[in-house]
């Protein structure tokens, strides 16, 4: 009898460290829609992946290490607008960051703590459609924060898809 109230007890104070974690994961600074995000050159998601039908993967290729998804470099660009718009004064930049072979400053609107990782081949290579976590990029012109990226998010769709929400999984326990 001893025992199993020792056991309820603790499992009692984990729950409730869990739950506790969890919340203190929640920033409350952040800001779900976001204000939209200006860009150093104006880009249409929804042109380019609604209307042009562009995959995610055909501008955003993973790092070596397969966690971060990449800007694309201005020559990938350069692809299409060497011929497309060229008169316009954005493309004109464009063409001036890639003649210096300078990336453009894209401005990060999505970021996960340092202390998590998080690998985005990982969740392509799972089937987890960009559009989960980033929102539909498809429909926007500018594109803003629409999904959290907090503790809280990620354990439910990892229990929603049956994935792991053990804490070493995203966590260095180091």
């Amino acid at each position: 009898m001893k025992r199993n109230l020792v056991v309820l007890l603790s499992l009692a104070v984990c729950a409730t460290l869990a739950v506790r974690a969890q919340r203190a994961y929640v920033s409350p600074t952040e800001q779900i829609p976001g204000p939209p995000v200006e860009q150093p050159i104006p880009y249409s998601h929804k042109h380019h992946v609604g209307t042009l039908g562009l995959k995610c993967t055909e501008c955003h290729a993973t790092d070596k290490d397969g966690f971060l998804m990449q800007y694309p470099a201005t020559d990938k660009c350069m692809t299409c607008h060497t011929a497309i718009k060229t008169d316009s004064p954005h493309i004109q930049k464009l063409t001036e960051f890639n003649a210096k072979g300078e990336p453009v400053p894209w401005v990060q609107i999505y970021r996960v703590p340092p202390f998590v990782w998080f690998a985005h081949a990982s969740h392509t290579e799972a089937g987890i459609d960009c559009a989960t976590c980033h929102g539909a990029v498809a429909e926007r012109d500018v594109l803003f924060k629409e999904k959290p990226t907090n503790m809280v998010s990620c354990m439910a769709c990892h229990a929603e898809h049956n994935a792991p929400n053990d804490c070493d999984f995203c966590h260095d326990p180091g």
